[in-house]
């Protein structure tokens, strides 16, 4: 009941996740990447409220990324990337006011991006490539002030670069390679 920091990352862990892990309401860290882990990511996870740290990555997980995720209010870092997630991206990521990087690379996600993600004031990475994303480039990015990398290689993106990127004055890494886009560069 007092757990804080549960961390069993880089293991050959098996199986899915137990749905009562949302029963762990005083962690703050929570890692179980680099396993074998299946199945889906138990919407439970959205009821961890003093959650900072959600390390999933590298594992075989699937299904959609719940949208109680979006309730985590404290999380500040999200690593979901190398999995095989399906549908989209879930707007609800877009509540989470203290995010400061989120990574959902190669994970088979289709979809849009949500222009809602455009409300993460304090965000500074964000890594989208090598999914099957469509649409455009959310123009509401712009807003996004603190944002270092911006990662969106390898998808099946259209439509033209949004101008309101160019505001982006702390952006140090920049890749939108391999995608549909058109128009010209500003």
């Amino acid at each position: 009941a007092n757990l804080k920091s549960f961390d069993l990352g880089t293991n050959i862990l098996t199986g899915s996740i137990p749905s009562n892990v949302g029963a762990l309401n005083k962690v703050t860290y929570f890692a179980l990447y680099r396993n074998s882990l299946t199945g889906s990511i138990p919407s439970s996870l959205g009821s961890l409220t003093e959650l900072k740290y959600l390390y999933l990555n590298s594992n075989s997980l699937t299904s959609s990324i719940p949208s109680s995720l979006g309730s985590l209010n404290h999380v500040e870092y999200i690593e979901l990337g190398f999995n095989y997630f399906t549908g989209s991206i879930p707007s609800s990521l877009g509540s989470m006011t203290n995010l400061i990087f989120l990574a959902l690379g190669s994970t088979m996600l289709s979809g849009s991006i949500p222009s809602s993600l455009g409300s993460l004031a304090d965000v500074t990475y964000i890594a989208l490539y090598s999914n099957a994303l469509t649409g455009t480039i959310p123009s509401s990015f712009g807003a996004l002030n603190q944002l270092v990398v911006l990662e969106i290689t390898n998808n099946m993106l259209t439509g033209s670069i949004p101008s309101s990127l160019g505001s982006l004055t702390q952006l140090d890494h920049f890749a939108l390679a391999t995608n549909f886009l058109t128009g010209s560069v500003h």
